[in-house]
């Protein structure tokens, strides 16, 4: 048995897939493999630059000896490889990104010396990052959970990042809490699991001692937590901030993003689905987009406000689990972000990017939330342990785009570091270095302070309940029949019954139809109510709370699944493929075999999807396009009659022709409802994108 091929004998190339035939390898003296140069790539070296003789074999004492260490190139790469994955994120480990910028509309001079903010026109680079919270990196996109929604601003006086979710409220108050928080929220330590939910004991147990947390609990059992995707989800910055003019005047600003596509979310079912079928479902829908040249775009709200609102306001503007609603301070929209490019590598940005709630320029600054200033501290800390050295603002996604210029130094990783003997200030020499700017340099706002040092929460932090029943009275009908369904399948995966009836005691604060359809649901007697510490008070529904009252009436960037069989009408098709692309969406065939079909006009057409790839959970509206001959094929496929039962359950708006009733009928659908339209000719087709606009046909779903 030889330990070389034959000189004939091709090799695999497992990297690629090919085969490496014998015009591209030699054999050498002791049978060795060399590879001949390619001349359509560049030169193989090691990290320091050494042309690679050989990729393909390691140096060994004989054909069949042991490996010799003195091989570098063999050591270098097995040690690269060991050492290629860093520490994933504690909380927003799965997470995706893209470059853009950000375009003002008008000059906020009124408002703040930050120098992005004063040119009208004037664009800013940018890169953003979604994520979830809670999952690992190989988690599924479509899980109930918040999301991050985290932007680097490179500006000309530094990098400014604003980092928040698309939930305007969080479950604590203090950040002394934030390690319990996700600690409850994570797998269990004692089995790890579950991964990437909320739906088990420590959660709940957790929340149920935490009043505090019923506002947001109202938002992650809401359609806010699993939303159709990054493009259509809000973002906000959670807490109140400064900007600060350049007389001095202070102002808080809250800061919100709104997305130009609108609001939407999915059913829990389809959620379900989705993670089955595509669990990188968000990815693909953000990567396919800007591939496309569709553009994500959310504008810029500022909420501005002043002491005297703050101190009249009914809650503690410091408070991260209050809202102040946009009836009371509405937004003043003051620029677009748009995302137009894709990492050229997911590590090196999107896995190495690093947020810090600390990251402000002058003209910005903090406020005393004391969530917020646990946070300062914080991702600071958890960037230096993630990506091992205080040079990470060196990579180049970190890095700012003006110049830096310090006296801080050597450490791991140091590329960049200034010359000449000065590395200390005040110093003599000339040139003796960067000097502090007192004009333009950041200056935190001189805030008079006082008070008693103490471990303390203000009494104006005490209402836990008033906004969370805000919150569920804004929904509508739907809305809160979702948040209910949520609740208790939540709470139906607790073990131990006393955390159930403990969380089931705040739900009658927060409105007693809600409380009793979750005890109900669970088939639980309602147990009393909790004290709260302050009673609620009744507040006035917002609009801006919910989805469905803020959906956009638009089917621009969604996505329509097509099925189509043999012997359709070339007509219709082409009418629906042309009507979806000029409502500004995307259109995807779905055949029972990958090769496609055959119209009867003889075209020949690939699918994007076969029928069992392609549930209609993936498409926010479906047709079935069969051929009488066709529809027999379908009805015949278990994935079709899926296909069909669950666009039906999931209220999707369907279009079909004649023979595709067929296809219904099979999974006991007689007839057609209001959201099911006959594609007859290309007139009908006209009326169906338009109806398409609506996302759902809910009398179906929801009586």
């Amino acid at each position: 048995m030889t330990d070389t091929p034959h000189r004939n004998q091709p090799t695999a190339d497992t990297t690629s897939g090919q085969h490496v035939v014998e015009r591209n390898a030699r054999v050498g003296q002791g049978g060795e493999v060399h590879q001949t140069p390619d001349s359509s790539g560049p030169r193989m070296t090691s990290m320091h630059g050494v042309p690679t003789s050989d990729n393909q074999n390691s140096l060994r004492a004989g054909a069949r000896g042991p490996l010799l260490m003195e091989d570098f190139h063999f050591r270098e790469k097995i040690f690269h490889f060991d050492h290629e994955r860093i520490p994933e994120r504690v909380v927003h480990a799965r997470g995706y990104g893209a470059h853009g910028y950000f375009e003002n509309y008008e000059s906020l001079s009124d408002l703040t010396t930050a120098d992005l903010f004063q040119r009208a026109g004037e664009k800013t680079e940018t890169f953003t990052r979604f994520s979830t919270v809670l999952g690992n990196k190989g988690s599924p996109d479509m899980v109930r959970d918040v999301r991050g929604f985290a932007t680097k601003f490179y500006t000309k006086q530094g990098n400014w990042d604003l980092v928040g979710n698309n939930i305007p409220v969080f479950f604590i108050q203090d950040a002394i809490k934030f390690p319990d928080i996700v600690h409850a929220g994570k797998p269990a330590p004692d089995r790890d699991f579950p991964q990437a939910q909320t739906a088990h004991d420590n959660f709940w147990d957790f929340i149920s001692l935490m009043p505090e947390s019923m506002h947001m609990i109202m938002w992650t059992m809401s359609d806010r937590a699993i939303p159709r995707g990054f493009r259509f989800i809000e973002g906000f910055g959670v807490h109140s901030f400064r900007m600060v003019n350049a007389e001095g005047v202070s102002r808080y600003v809250k800061f919100h993003w709104r997305p130009k596509l609108g609001l939407q979310s999915v059913l829990w079912d389809e959620a379900l689905r989705i993670n089955g079928a595509d669990p990188d479902f968000h990815r693909r829908d953000l990567w396919d987009a800007i591939e496309m040249g569709d553009y994500p775009e959310w504008e810029l709200g500022l909420q501005v406000f002043d002491d005297d609102f703050a101190d009249a306001f009914a809650f503690d503007i410091l408070d991260p689990t209050k809202i102040i609603p946009e009836e009371e301070v509405p937004l003043r929209m003051v620029g677009r972000l748009v995302l137009n490019r894709m990492p050229d590598n997911f590590f090196n940005e999107t896995e190495q990017v690093a947020f810090c709630t600390q990251n402000i320029v002058p003209g910005l600054d903090f406020t005393n939330d004391p969530l917020l200033q646990g946070r300062n501290f914080s991702y600071l800390d958890t960037q230096l342990k993630r990506l091992g050295s205080p040079n990470f603002t060196q990579i180049p996604i970190n890095a700012p785009r003006c110049p830096v210029h310090n006296f801080m130094q050597d450490g791991h990783m140091q590329n960049r570091g200034p010359k000449g003997r000065a590395n200390y200030e005040p110093n003599s020499w000339s040139p003796g270095g960067p000097r502090a700017d007192v004009e333009e340099g950041f200056r935190s706002y001189p805030e008079e302070i006082s008070g008693v040092k103490r471990k303390l929460r203000p009494e104006s932090f005490a209402d836990h309940y008033s906004q969370a029943r805000q919150f569920y009275l804004s929904q509508t009908p739907i809305e809160q029949r979702h948040i209910a369904d949520a609740l208790i399948f939540e709470l139906s995966k607790i073990e131990v019954e006393r955390i159930t009836e403990r969380v089931l005691t705040h739900l009658p604060i927060i409105d007693p139809n809600l409380a009793q359809n979750v005890a109900s649901g669970l088939g639980m007697d309602l147990p009393d109510p909790a004290i709260p510490m302050i009673d609620p008070i009744d507040l006035p529904p917002s609009d801006a709370l919910s989805i469905l009252k803020m959906q956009k009436q638009s089917f621009k960037g969604r996505k329509m699944g097509i099925v189509v069989t043999d012997g359709i009408d070339d007509d219709v098709l082409d009418a629906l493929l042309s009507g979806v692309k000029a409502a500004g969406a995307v259109a995807a065939l779905i055949a029972a075999r990958i090769a496609g079909v055959t119209t009867a006009g003889g075209a020949k057409l690939k699918a994007h999807y076969a029928a069992e790839a392609a549930p209609s959970a993936l498409f926010d509206a479906v047709a079935v396009l069969a051929s009488v001959d066709g529809v027999s094929t379908l009805t015949a496929l278990h994935a079709a009659r899926s296909f069909a039962a669950d666009a039906m359950a999931h209220g999707k708006l369907i279009g079909m022709t004649g023979p595709a009733s067929a296809l219904f009928a099979a999974v006991g659908v007689e007839g057609r409802d209001a959201g099911m339209i006959l594609l007859e000719t290309v007139s009908d087709v006209d009326v169906f994108v338009t109806a398409c606009a609506e996302l759902r046909y809910w009398p179906r779903i929801e009586g």
